[in-house]
């Protein structure tokens, strides 16, 4: 395994909606440790496929390991389904997006179905954070970010922060 670049904003790959994983292969396999590995390295705890230059439908989580707990998550060609009418506002970063962050509304409780390693359809409820960062990372899949979940003044304010970083 070996950690992987993370590509940053404004790259265009972030805005690509991405395709289906078509096959559960070895190189799934490696690609997968290889995320894993670069997720807590980096450290986060979520990154999709896009954010490694790989424009398929795939993402690795582990919302709960720094609170000393590990739940890696594997979730291929996902897909989310709210639930209940309570959404909750969160601050949001991204390793895409380094040295900023972004609350963003979303619901706190979703139904995630993915296809796992095994190739096993899952479908799973999930609620809090672990809801709230799967959902970032399904977003990553659509081509989408934490900036598009702003507000027009709001976000030019926020781009505007993020670019001063990278001067």
């Amino acid at each position: 395994m070996s950690v992987l670049p993370i590509v940053m904003w404004p790259d265009a790959r972030l805005r690509e909606v991405c395709t289906p994983v078509a096959a559960l292969d070895a190189a799934l396999e490696n690609l997968i440790g290889d995320m894993f590995e670069t997720m807590y390295d980096a450290p986060g705890r979520g990154l999709a496929a896009p954010q490694v230059g790989v424009m398929q439908r795939l993402f690795v989580m582990d919302a709960t390991w720094k609170e000393g707990e590990m739940s890696p998550l594997v979730c291929i060609n996902p897909s989310i389904l709210p639930l209940g009418d309570v959404p909750s506002t969160n601050e949001e970063a991204c390793l895409s997006i380094k040295g900023v962050a972004a609350d963003v509304t979303r619901p706190n409780e979703i139904e995630l179905r993915y296809t796992d390693l095994n190739g096993a359809m899952v479908t799973a409820r999930l609620e809090g954070f672990a809801a709230i960062c799967a959902q970032h990372e399904m977003d990553h899949l659509e081509g989408r970010v934490i900036f598009d979940h702003l507000e027009t003044d709001a976000r030019v304010a926020l781009e505007r922060e993020y670019e001063s970083l990278l001067t």
